[in-house]
């Protein structure tokens, strides 16, 4: 008899006990970071319509859409005339359901559905999985966790610079230096028109958001595939390539951009931007990249994009000013802002740089041996008791050698271990073992929980 190995799809994981502590470590701080600041919780299904979905993340996005087939005999449409027609209008018949690509457009799809209900400006948070049909590799998973602060029904531009502190003290918290880089559609918008190709706005961003990734020969070849003139690119690889502090880089563009109205109103825009958050005490740098574009169309004001110093990876954390999202679902003239922050990405970057704190490693706290029946009673109450302080407790439940009992801790990464023989019970003691250290000391039963809670 033969049996199938045991495998997931590519692009997905499990997750031990120990990586599901350490996630749940870098999830709790970020969301205690977005209440810090008054973000309240929702969450949305893993399916949406594929009407919801498509058309919101440019046509490189609509490809990396995971569809669910419809129920039943999902062929029983399609008839020959479909097939003859190519894969889109088939793959249109056959499902009318997708996996969600982000939680930026289902939240705006919830926004429109429930406005009756919430007060705005809305400030919310989400913290869920999306799903993407992209490549497999280093950083880059098919099934991803997202965690999301957005605030909709504010034009301010005091939310951009507030999730730009947000950014700075989640990953503060998480000892990630990172450098934070700020962009403006309207600045990229101002660029394409001082090129002559204001129509290839799309096009033009799409592209140069690769610059890290493919290097600017690439990125020029793909411009040239687009219909863009050698002139016109010739034009674009000083802007750029522009280096120097933002000021500097500011005040170049002023100059370069002093022909286009939009232009000039995305650079007002950093400068406000810059000028709130001066005012926040952000640890971390921030920069001007005029090469951020993030290749998202619903962008249309502030882009940001956070990045991990010494770490090769790609960004862990980005976002935005969205002006016409809600729009598409029959709610015109709501602004949003927003950024979202890649759990996976900042967990490898965490174990590369062996960030995690100890006393994220473990969920058990004490681990109280098992001496046998006459000692049960004893120490099951004392478990019980430890729990009730709050202390995450574990009692061995089955009388085998102590060694094993031991090795048990470590393996679970266990910090305390309890050893109450016969001895210790008559005198209302116990021992503690520091499983770190190896230090042990007696202590009595009141004092035990004092000393571990």
């Amino acid at each position: 008899m033969s049996f199938q190995k045991p495998s997931v799809p590519k692009g997905t994981r499990d997750f031990s006990p120990v990586e599901m502590n350490r996630r749940n470590y870098i999830f709790g701080t970020i969301k205690s970071v977005f209440e810090l600041y008054g973000y309240s919780p929702i969450e949305t299904p893993s399916m949406e319509n594929l009407s919801t979905l498509l058309g919101k993340y440019g046509e490189e996005g609509d490809k990396l859409l995971f569809r669910v087939l419809n129920s039943g005999d999902f062929l029983s449409g399609i008839t020959t005339k479909d097939l003859e027609e190519g894969y889109q209008k088939t793959a249109s018949k056959l499902s009318e359901k997708g996996l969600r690509y982000d939680l930026t457009v289902p939240f705006a799809r919830y926004v429109v559905q429930h406005r009756n209900e919430i007060t705005f400006p809305f400030k919310r948070y989400q913290l869920q999985p999306v799903w993407r049909a992209d490549r497999p590799q280093k950083g880059r998973y098919r099934e991803f966790y997202q965690c999301d602060a957005d605030v909709i029904g504010s034009d301010s531009l005091f939310n951009e610079a507030e999730l730009l502190a947000i950014a700075d003290r989640i990953f503060s918290k998480l000892n990630i230096e990172v450098v934070i880089k700020l962009n403006n559609r309207k600045i990229l918008t101002g660029i394409a028109d001082t090129i002559g190709f204001p129509d290839k706005i799309t096009d033009i961003t799409v592209a140069i958001d690769k610059l890290d990734k493919i290097g600017a020969e690439k990125v020029n070849e793909e411009l040239e595939s687009k219909g863009i003139t050698r002139e016109a690119i010739d034009k674009l690889q000083p802007i750029i390539n522009l280096s120097g502090t933002t000021s500097f880089k500011l005040n170049e563009m002023k100059m370069v951009l002093s022909g286009s109205e939009i232009g000039m109103q995305g650079i007002k825009e950093m400068e406000e931007v810059m000028e709130i958050a001066s005012s926040m005490n952000i640890k971390n740098e921030i920069e001007l990249d005029l090469s951020l574009a993030r290749g998202l169309n619903y962008y249309t004001g502030a882009i940001i994009e956070v990045k991990a110093k010494n770490a090769g990876i790609g960004s862990i954390s980005g976002g935005g000013r969205y002006d016409n999202l809600t729009g598409i679902f029959g709610m015109p003239d709501v602004s949003g802002v927003g950024i979202s922050f890649g759990a996976d990405r900042i967990y490898d970057v965490m174990l590369e740089a062996d960030l995690f704190p100890a006393s994220s490693e473990a969920s058990t706290k004490v681990l109280i041996i098992n001496f046998g029946a006459s000692e049960e009673k004893y120490c099951i109450e004392l478990s019980e008791s430890l729990r009730n302080q709050g202390v995450n407790t574990e009692y061995y439940p089955d009388n085998v050698k102590v060694k094993k009992q031991f090795a048990y801790a470590d393996s679970k990464q266990i910090p305390w271990v309890v050893i109450i023989g016969e001895l210790e019970r008559t005198r209302n003691k116990v021992q503690l073992k520091n499983m770190t250290t190896g230090e042990q000391i007696e202590l009595s039963a009141t004092e035990l929980k004092d000393y571990i809670a």
